[in-house]
């Protein structure tokens, strides 16, 4: 089936260029259609594309099983070419087998799709409730439900994917990275939300791999196809069929059985299964039960390091690349405690000897885990810059204005505090610790920055905003208020009239400018 499936994932790709050429073309299109959207309808109310595909995806899944994994992703295609191409070069990828990171997709499914709206309507509620301030401060209290909007037509479809440039290092980590390190499959297994929510499914769907047992001869061709890591002649020896979320229906272990004893049919769900015929084997798995926790907690940290790191990190690629550093980490821990130890292709120690190999490994490891903590540390900042931050209780109109006594004086000491944490978050070349800047700690950074009295920073920052992102019509706002409050008029009118030539559909920037013209008596 091979062939076949390829096919259908180069004709989704095929779809996806079509898509993007006609919103080029035209200027207006159907919404994204990928599932990540669905956060925006649940958070936003903006019933998107990616909303409507995504819930019929789900649907399906309850009646066929996980087929959309193997037969409509693209990131599946992405590791189906890679592990190909490795394949050529002489590179067969070995899974890796964990019993409790293969949760973490379940985990970071509930984050994205559950945890915004059981934080909106039950523990921001409660928190306030409580006067609980500070805990409201660490977890972000989120703008009210502005109620569901058709939001399946859009002129920016670009607005929320990454750049070019993020896109290339994640077809490299959640393509080749992960396939090598993980298994052919490794990112669908261990970093993949969708999954975490087809898979469950799969166990209550009747659509399953089926056998003939008058056929089947148990040569176990089908186990040795199956790039899923799923023990599949196992599983229809004493269940009669495939019972393994992990199974995509992408058909190979029906289509490779020399006897067609396999066939994709509909049968008793997988939790409605009765017991295995007799005991099968024990599984093996890579890790020991106190290597498997510890791993389980480096990966949290890990993605919470990695995600939206400088701004420009996705959700998906930080998992992905949670997911290398916790290979990374367990197999140069092994490279220390084990005799013997190699990965594909390559012996990093023998007979207690390191090898060549080896030592690469254990410094590209070492590096992978000191920018993984150095991530940390910017995040901490990060995080605690925010947390400051919600306590600065000052108004908009406090801030803007240039009279020193327009702010108290505690405000001000806060707002110092705060600033000081966002100013270790900032790149090297601005005297912080990151390696990038980030827009919207430089977005609060501003803030603090009117709030504390340093007026001129403010306008800097936010013009260093402007430079290297672009402009935004908020932003553009503040720029022009700030310029004009401290007796800059004619810099903050031409500030305007930059903005609007260079994005005309701004309008609160349109509105302060015809605003400030009728002030000074213009029409």
């Amino acid at each position: 089936m091979g062939p076949r499936r390829a096919a259908v994932l180069i004709l989704v790709h095929v779809l996806i260029i079509a898509h993007i050429i006609q919103w080029r073309l035209t200027g207006r299109t159907i919404s994204p259609v990928e599932p990540s959207e669905s956060m925006f309808t649940l958070e936003q109310g903006l019933v998107n594309a990616g909303f409507i595909f995504f819930s019929l995806a789900i649907l399906s899944t309850l009646i066929f099983g996980r087929f959309f994994c193997g037969w409509a992703c693209h990131v599946v295609a992405l590791q189906d070419l890679c592990g190909w191409i490795m394949k050529k070069c002489g590179v067969r990828p070995k899974p890796f087998r964990s019993r409790l990171l293969i949760y973490f997709p379940l985990v970071l499914a509930l984050y994205m799709f559950v945890w915004p709206t059981v934080k909106r309507v039950a523990i921001v509620p409660a928190l306030r409730s409580l006067e609980w301030n500070s805990a409201l401060a660490v977890i972000g209290a989120p703008p009210a439900f502005p109620g569901f909007q058709n939001h399946l037509i859009t002129e920016d479809f670009w607005a929320t994917f990454p750049s070019v440039w993020v896109a290339i290092p994640f077809f490299l980590v959640c393509g080749f990275a992960t396939v090598y390190f993980l298994g052919a499959k490794g990112f669908c297994t261990y970093g993949c939300p969708y999954g975490g929510f087809f898979a469950p499914m799969d166990k209550v769907a009747p659509g399953r791999i089926i056998v003939d047992h008058d056929k089947c001869h148990q040569c176990g061709h089908c186990t040795a196809v199956c790039t899923s890591n799923v023990r599949v002649h196992e599983e229809i020896r004493e269940y009669g069929m495939v019972v393994d979320p992990g199974c995509m229906k992408c058909m190979d272990c029906v289509s490779v059985c020399p006897n067609d004893a396999l066939s994709f049919g509909f049968a008793k769900p997988a939790v409605a299964k009765g017991p295995p015929k007799n005991a099968p084997p024990k599984r093996k798995y890579d890790m020991t039960w106190g290597e498997e926790i510890t791993m389980a907690a480096l990966l949290i940290v890990a993605f919470f390091a990695w995600r939206s790191i400088y701004g420009v990190v996705p959700m998906l690629m930080a998992a992905g690349v949670a997911g290398v550093i916790v290979f990374l980490t367990w197999k140069a821990w092994r490279v220390f405690r084990d005799r013997d130890v190699r990965i594909i292709g390559a012996q990093l120690k023998r007979a207690g000897s390191i090898k060549p190999a080896g030592v690469v490994f254990l410094v590209v490891s070492t590096i992978a885990l000191l920018l993984t903590a150095h991530s940390l540390v910017i995040r901490y900042h990060w995080w605690m810059g925010d947390f400051t931050d919600a306590k600065v209780l000052v108004t908009r109109d406090q801030a803007m204005n240039p009279n020193p006594a327009a702010v108290p004086d505690a405000m001000r000491d806060t707002a110092a505090k705060g600033l000081a944490h966002y100013h270790k978050a900032r790149s090297m070349r601005r005297g912080g610790w990151g390696l990038s800047d980030t827009p919207r700690v430089e977005e609060r950074a501003a803030w603090l920055e009117l709030v504390s009295g340093d007026r001129e920073g403010a306008i800097e920052t936010l013009q260093r905003l402007d430079d290297r992102y672009g402009y935004a019509d908020a932003r553009a706002m503040d720029v022009a208020t700030i310029l004009a409050t401290d007796g800059q008029e004619q810099d903050a009118l031409a500030y305007l009239e930059r903005v609007l030539e260079a994005r005309p559909q701004y309008t609160l920037s349109r509105n302060l400018l015809i605003s400030a013209r009728l002030a000074r008596g213009e029409t």
